[in-house]
């Protein structure tokens, strides 16, 4: 049975920077949407988002931005867990669902100077940490739980070259290819993420990165969490609409990992984009895995403040959940009046923050081609 100490967290998003500053927003229902800064509004239907405000001016962007965030997640996360700048031998497994292709859509549409060198997030990674071992994976929206779980079967190898400690992280930010494919996709241009509202009318999309040190030995540092699973799996049901089947599965294989019972679970931190198709899977899925403990844990999506991150939103949803567990309260679904008939025997937090005593959180994350991952940690002891 599973269980990594969790020994470093960082994230930043439109509503904060800093893992604190984070949720406290979020418990506050801070939202980070605004009207579109990064690039012309007049080509599109929908005219918000959920951008990390680092532009130099509205109307304009700049290229690497994906990487700054990455960056600086990372260093929050490092300089919590004590391991200091220099990061070579720490093996770096990044989550992303398009990299950089924002700063290749600005050398193709403005000409801006590109080197494709810094297309790869390993090469900013040497340069400020000295980081030797970094690898990057594209599983779409679930792509840093399916890092993290790769991060866990390192921590599990044995012998010499095994690592002691490997750091975990998400990132994405918007880029037009994107928002134009997802406002394109929905009759009615989406203004706000709503999940598991009936009123809601799609998603939109946010900035952000998240970032976890997992380790071996917590080196007498207290642990924020114990990781004790994660299930990756990937039902390929279709290309976009999303499997109750596929993801219940996920959530089952998780429950096994982690030596749980969907009885023990106190929190679930969803996946929640908001759009017409997710939710009611997904809330189909938690109905049919949680069976008769369906209405026991507290229940909360937080792309309704953040938008949703892409490859960062699995991490983004368990730093902040880890930080729920600790405090002992958790953020708010904002904009969630009138739940889908699916989730209506769920306990969603709204409103306000809810405060409660809570051992054991789940955190999902589901993608496009059927790409399923959920994760479990548990209070440290």
């Amino acid at each position: 049975m599973l269980s990594r100490p969790i020994t470093g967290m960082g994230a930043v998003a439109s509503t904060g920077r800093g893992v604190g500053t984070l949720f406290e927003n979020l418990c506050r229902g801070i939202t980070g949407r605004a009207e579109l800064r990064g690039f012309d509004r007049t080509r599109f239907r929908a005219q918000h988002a959920y951008e990390v405000d680092d532009r130099p001016e509205a109307g304009t962007d700049v290229p690497a931005r994906a990487t700054a965030l990455l960056i600086d997640a990372i260093a929050q996360a490092a300089a919590d867990a004590g391991l200091g700048e220099d990061l070579s031998g720490i093996p770096i497994l990044i989550g992303t669902g398009l990299r950089e292709l924002r700063s290749l859509e600005l050398w193709w549409r403005e000409g801006t100077d590109l080197d494709d060198t810094g297309l790869h997030f390993g090469t900013a990674l040497r340069e400020r940490f000295n980081a030797d071992v970094t690898h990057t994976f594209s599983n779409a929206c679930s792509a840093s739980l399916y890092a993290l779980a790769l991060g866990s079967d390192l921590l599990a190898q044995e012998g010499d070259q095994a690592p002691g400690t490997v750091i975990v992280a998400g990132v994405d930010v918007l880029t037009e290819s994107m928002y134009g494919l997802l406002e394109r996709v929905h009759p009615t241009p989406p203004d706000r993420v709503r999940p598991f509202d009936r009123d809601r009318t799609g998603v939109l999309m946010g900035d952000g990165a998240a970032a976890v040190v997992l380790s071996r030995e917590t080196g007498g540092r207290r642990a924020h969490a114990l990781l004790r699973g994660v299930a990756v799996n990937c039902d390929a049901f279709h290309v976009t609409a999303p499997s109750p089947e596929g993801i219940a599965k996920a959530m089952r294989t998780a429950y096994d990992m982690a030596g749980v019972k969907p009885k023990d679970i106190d929190l679930v931190m969803l996946h929640g984009t908001g759009t017409l198709l997710n939710d009611e899977a997904e809330a189909t899925a938690m109905a049919d895995a949680l069976g008769d403990a369906a209405s026991g844990p507290l229940m909360t999506a937080i792309k309704s403040m953040t938008g949703h991150t892409s490859g960062a939103s699995g991490l983004m949803g368990l730093v902040m959940g880890v930080t729920a567990l600790n405090e002992g309260r958790v953020p708010p679904t904002v904009g969630l009046e009138r739940p889908v008939e699916e989730a209506s025997q769920f306990r969603f937090v709204t409103g306000e923050a809810a405060s409660a005593s809570m051992n054991v959180v789940q955190l999902n994350a589901f993608g496009f081609g059927g790409i399923n991952a959920v994760a479990l940690v548990e209070a440290t002891p």
